[in-house]
């Protein structure tokens, strides 16, 4: 395939930037639908006149549907998608890609998703589609899968297939509560992962920024420690990373942690702890229930993030050894391999 994908670059490089652009519109309309022409143009900064004549032909060929409340894919469309999605992944170069990175990093699997995060949301949603797909393959009927909160996990919640067969899996949050959006919270994820999966759920009714003595009374709350201890029994952690300067603004950290944080180099956040370009923990929130030594038994620790401008904070997280599994998009992809 690298042979012919190579030939038609040099030979009839306006087919492949034409493919490139409807299979970008399909997918667009496939995770906004149903949406106008004026709200997909301005999603993809594609002019009106461009994205009419693309959609007419779109629809032409059975891709599409055009309804009054606007564009969406057809099945013929939904089943031609899946189908480019490797073929664009093997026109980008998307496959050695994740090979260098796995190697480099020394991971068991990189996933690399075309596009940048940073410049297109719906990035985000590709990402938890493939990381859905990942985790549904390593899945046993017993599996106790432990995760965290935030806007890219939920994303993989989301693109999980819906089971009808009901299984002994538990889905239990690795975090407390952070922040107003309750659907991002650990809580709501796991809850929305475990009806998808067909399996059951626990909650850990504790917020994720209360101080030490707060955290050591509650979690001897029998009601608690139950969920903790099945916690600490996870063959699956699924977790975001985020940059240490927005996760230390995000869980409001008084301004001397932020201050110590900086000076100390602080790079990422992942799982509660803050480390810094060579995977050192610098600072521990008080609310971790899975320790350094807890991870090093899980036999599945998959990172999802992306973001040309998370590129470092992935890094450092990789370096921690707290990975196994690496899903991200191109943006940060190229970014990492510049550094490493």
């Amino acid at each position: 395939m690298n042979d012919i994908i190579s030939l038609q670059q040099k030979i009839v490089p306006e087919l492949i930037e034409l493919l490139q652009k409807r299979y970008t519109i399909m997918r667009n309309i496939y995770f906004s639908q149903p949406i106008g022409r004026r709200a997909l143009s301005y999603q993809l900064n594609i002019g009106e006149r461009i994205i009419r004549t693309e959609v007419s032909f779109l629809k032409s060929q059975g891709l599409i549907d055009i309804n009054p409340l606007g564009m969406t894919v057809t099945k013929d469309g939904e089943k031609l998608l899946e189908e480019l999605k490797e073929f664009i992944h093997e026109l980008k170069g998307l496959n050695n890609m994740e090979k260098t990175l796995r190697d480099r990093l020394k991971l068991k699997k990189v996933i690399v998703i075309p596009g940048d995060v940073d410049n297109d949301q719906l990035i985000k949603k590709d990402m938890g589609k493939s990381a859905a797909n990942y985790l549904k393959s390593i899945i046993k009927n017993d599996s106790i899968i432990a995760l965290t909160g935030g806007s890219t996990v939920m994303e993989v919640a989301n693109e999980m297939p819906q089971s009808y067969t009901k299984s002994d899996i538990m889905v239990v949050p690795a975090r407390g509560g952070l922040g107003r959006d309750v659907e991002k919270q650990a809580n709501t994820i796991a809850s929305v992962l475990a009806k998808k999966l067909g399996g059951s759920y626990k909650m850990l009714h504790i917020p994720d920024n209360i101080g030490k003595e707060a955290i050591a009374t509650l979690i001897i709350e029998p009601d608690i420690k139950s969920v903790i201890d099945i916690l600490k029994k996870a063959d699956i952690v699924l977790f975001g990373i985020g940059r240490a300067d927005v996760m230390a603004d995000r869980r409001n950290l008084p301004s001397s942690t932020r201050d110590y944080l900086e000076k100390a180099g602080a790079t990422s956040e992942a799982l509660g702890f803050y480390l810094n370009i060579n995977g050192e923990t610098v600072y521990e929130t008080p609310s971790i229930f899975l320790t350094k030594d807890d991870l090093k038994d899980v036999k599945n620790l998959i990172a999802v993030s992306g973001g040309r401008s998370k590129a470092d904070a992935i890094l450092s997280t990789c370096n921690s050894g707290m990975v196994d599994v690496l899903i991200t998009d191109e943006g940060a992809a190229y970014e990492i391999l510049k550094s490493c």
